[in-house]
């Protein structure tokens, strides 16, 4: 891999995404109360008497990467702080199907009503992380980096870009202000991939430059305008190597663009620094997890 386009040295780095703070997650997750709960758990409060007591599990029923326990905590906590919780693994860590996930004890009645919730966001980040890893797995060795794109569940950037992170991948952009990538739709309206790279490049600020292009001709307009970074946009592997040979080492590279867990080693193979994958936020599978909970 080519020294300047090291992970570190671009400020990418596989499993670094910190996630929200506190503040921030239990923001979403009183939304998220909101939106399930409303008024009240009508069902709950007809059927268990309020002194009720229980402790429940929460099981992996199959194999994945565990994510933003912090986020499934909160759940809990917003609803009833005197809820014990006891984390039985660590985000990122790989389970098996049987495997408890975390403990929880205290009032019956937020137990049940955090329920839904905690697994929801619980099924949804670990299925983030656990996709991510497989397409993680598929690539060892071969240098390149897989990367998430801003195709993401509105208002749960955060959280799916942590799981991306906690599943070994790196993040690309989080927000429009958070790096300059220009596309097709800015090519074409400034004009051509040089115009588009130029004016980006006088107002970028410290921000790496990074241009998408579609034709073999266009890394080479992109290159001669100054692009810090090269985004090839539904390339072959085989054109992906011969933009490889044709770049030189002298940006980085990285490719996008309908790539499947069955095709992406072959890209990774063709030289590229960088995989942006798109489903590892907006089509991984939920994973299945279950609360089990017993009276105390």
């Amino acid at each position: 891999m080519r020294e300047m386009s090291k992970p570190r040295e671009l400020g990418i780095i596989p499993g670094a995404f910190p996630g929200p703070n506190r503040q921030q997650i239990e923001r979403l997750v009183r939304v998220a109360l909101d939106e399930d709960v409303g008024g009240q758990d009508t069902t709950t409060e007809a059927s268990v008497p309020p002194h009720v007591q229980a402790r429940g599990e929460i099981i992996a029923n199959q194999p994945m990467i565990v994510a933003c326990l912090e986020t499934v905590h909160a759940v809990f906590r917003v609803l009833d702080p005197q809820v014990a919780w006891e984390a039985c693994c660590v985000d990122g860590q790989r389970l098996s199907a049987g495997d408890v996930v975390a403990r929880v004890q205290g009032n019956a009645r937020p137990i049940l009503t955090a329920e839904r919730v905690a697994l929801n966001f619980l099924q949804r980040m670990s299925g983030v992380a656990t996709i991510t890893r497989r397409f993680v797995d598929a690539v060892a060795g071969t240098g390149a980096v897989i990367r998430d794109t801003r195709k993401t569940t509105p208002l749960l950037r955060a959280l799916e870009k942590h799981a991306v992170a906690l599943g070994g991948g790196a993040p690309h952009r989080s927000g429009l202000d958070d790096g300059i990538l220009i596309k097709e739709n800015h090519i074409r309206l400034a004009g051509s991939v040089q115009e588009a790279t130029r004016r980006a490049l006088a107002c970028s600020h410290g921000l790496i430059v990074e241009v998408e292009v579609e034709r073999m001709d266009e890394v080479v307009h992109a290159l001669d305008a100054g692009a810090e970074m090269i985004l090839l946009d539904n390339f072959s592997p085989a054109l992906v190597a011969e933009a490889v040979r044709l770049v030189a080492q002298r940006v980085p590279i990285e490719v996008s663009g309908g790539i499947r867990l069955e095709t992406v080693r072959s890209f990774a193979e063709a030289g590229p620094d960088f995989i942006a994958i798109g489903a590892l936020t907006h089509s991984a599978p939920a994973v299945d997890v279950s609360l089990e909970i017993a009276s105390i």
